[in-house]
Formats: C-alpha cells, structure tokens, sequence
C-alpha cells in the first residue's frame, strides 16, 4: 500500500550535552519517510519542498532508501528551512536558537499526479490551512490519514485546525499538546474531548514515558525503551509516527489491535533516532535489527498471571 507523507525537508543545528552539530538534514518528512522505508519499499512518497541549496547528494540518500522525492519541490535561488536548537540536561526541554523559513514560508503543496491513489496519508507538522489543502488536493480519500499539530497552531489558527480535526482518522499529539487542545488535565478526559473533535483514533506521545493510544472504546499503553544513552531527540515524534504509518500501509490493516503493534514498531524507530545526532542511525538499520528492537519492547511490558 502506498504511503504519502507530507513536512517539512530541512536543515538543522542541534546542540546537546552530548556535542553538537553543523547543518544537518532534518525536517518532518525526512524522519517519517526514513522510518517508514523499513516497512514499504515501494511508493513511500513525500511532499515537501527545499531550497537549491539542498544538494542533490541529499536527495540521492532519500532515494536510496526507497523514497520517492517527485513531490519534493526546488526553490532556485531560495534557501531552505533551518532551525537551530539546544537542548537542556534532562533532554526533553529545549531552547530554539534559530528558525528560518525561507522556502517554507510561501509553500504550496503540490502532488504530483502519481500520488493521487495514496492510500495513506501522514500529515506531518505544518500550518492546519496546508493540511486541509493536501487533503482536499487529493482525487480521492486516502483509506486512513493521520496527523500531527503543535501548541503553536492551537494559539494562533485553533478554527482552522478545528476543521482538519474533522477531515481525519487519527491525530497523533504530545501529552501537553493533548491538555492544552482539549482544556482538561486527564489525559482520559483530554482523549474523550478530542475524539469528540473529529478522530475516531487519537495517539498522546510521553516522551521518554511511552504512548497511549485511544479509540473504539480501548485504551493501550506502549512503553519507552529505557536507553543507557540519548544522544539527540530531535526527530523522535516524526519517526514514531512514520514507523506507526508504514507498519499500517504495510500490513494495510486498520483497526485497533493491528494500531497497538504499529504503535510498537512506531517506538522501535523513534529509540533508534535517539541514539545519533539528526537521522543518521536511520540510515544503516536492516530487517534484523529492527525486529530484534522490537523484541525488546514485547520483553520489557510481558507477564503472567
């Protein structure tokens, strides 16, 4: 099944008390594909767009891992997004030092006509105005789409995002992110609220804590890999859900049991990005690591009564 994921490509700076780095590739949509590739090796298709000074170098590794960049626009003589960031000690708060939106500010998004079939969409960070549009773009309704959004659209576009929360099948929000859209501290209570918004199936990441997952009814809870070291979390929530997105388009099965494994391969990914600076470590897994990953996380939350 084919998946189209539509962000952000960029550079970023990160900082952490592990090192830090120069211009490094980032951005939603690298992450989600990247993570999404171990899973689909066919039409993983992305829509974004990036500055001419990207790189064709940068572009040939996406390819490599399956990756189909037609809908990647080039800007010539534009330059393309960039954020630099460092992070604090406990490495889940974080300063941002740099956003530059360069190309990112005038983005349009086009797809191209290949991507018209999809049949799953991950809607990755981005204004809830162009994720209407990619939405209403498509000829026909992806089979399951899913989204994320952050604190800064609730302040300043909530109507807009009211009416995306209506157009999809799952919304995919941090625990804060999940209190502040709903008004209410339970995260029981926030879930109950949100569904009520529009999703039939809402995923609240906690960081280093795990993720829950609500819908039909259920609850699940995935856990978090305990990790002797992290080193960057930069990309982590993009990689959870583009592992969460390819497991599904692979399997292309949605429902809420085949969504509590995805959430597990989703998590699976997102400990790998951790361990290297930017997605770097997502460059060189294979099949084998990958399920040995995961059967760490069925063997860390396994017991008997």
């Amino acid at each position: 099944m084919s998946l189209l994921s539509i962000g952000t490509v960029a550079f970023d700076a990160i900082e952490t008390p592990f090192g830090k780095t120069d211009k490094i590739v980032g951005g939603s949509c690298t992450y989600i594909a990247l993570a999404a590739s171990y899973f689909i090796k066919e039409a993983n298709n992305i829509v974004a767009v990036v500055g001419d000074d990207f790189g064709s170098d940068n572009i040939a590794d996406l390819n490599r891992h399956g990756i189909d960049t037609q809908g990647l626009q080039i800007k010539e003589g534009e330059k393309s997004f960039f954020w630099a960031g460092r992070y604090h000690n406990d490495m889940n708060s974080r300063d941002t030092l740099t956003t530059e939106l360069n190309v990112l500010e005038n983005f349009d998004p086009v797809i191209p006509e290949s991507y018209q079939d999809c049949q799953y969409l991950m809607l990755g960070n981005l204004t809830p105005a162009i994720q209407i549009e990619t939405i209403k773009r498509l000829k026909n309704r992806p089979k399951f789409i899913a989204m994320d959004t952050m604190n800064l659209w609730m302040d300043i576009a909530m109507d807009d995002l009211k009416k995306a929360l209506t157009m999809i099948d799952m919304l995919i929000i941090n625990d804060e992110e999940a209190r502040q859209l709903s008004g209410d501290y339970s995260l029981v209570r926030a879930a109950q609220k949100i569904q009520e918004m529009g999703p039939k199936y809402l995923v609240i990441k906690k960081g280093e804590h795990g993720a829950l997952l609500f819908g039909e009814g259920r609850t699940f809870f995935a856990p978090a890999l305990p990790l002797e070291e992290v080193f960057d979390p930069t990309g982590a929530g993009d990689t959870f859900a583009g592992g969460l997105m390819g497991y599904l388009a692979k399997s292309d099965n949605v429902t809420f049991d085949n969504l509590k494994r995805g959430i597990i391969f989703g998590s699976a990914m997102a400990s790998f990005t951790v361990e290297k600076f930017g997605p770097e470590r997502l460059k060189d897994l294979d099949e084998a690591t990958v399920n040995a990953r995961v059967q760490e996380f069925v063997n860390l939350s396994q017991f008997e009564l």
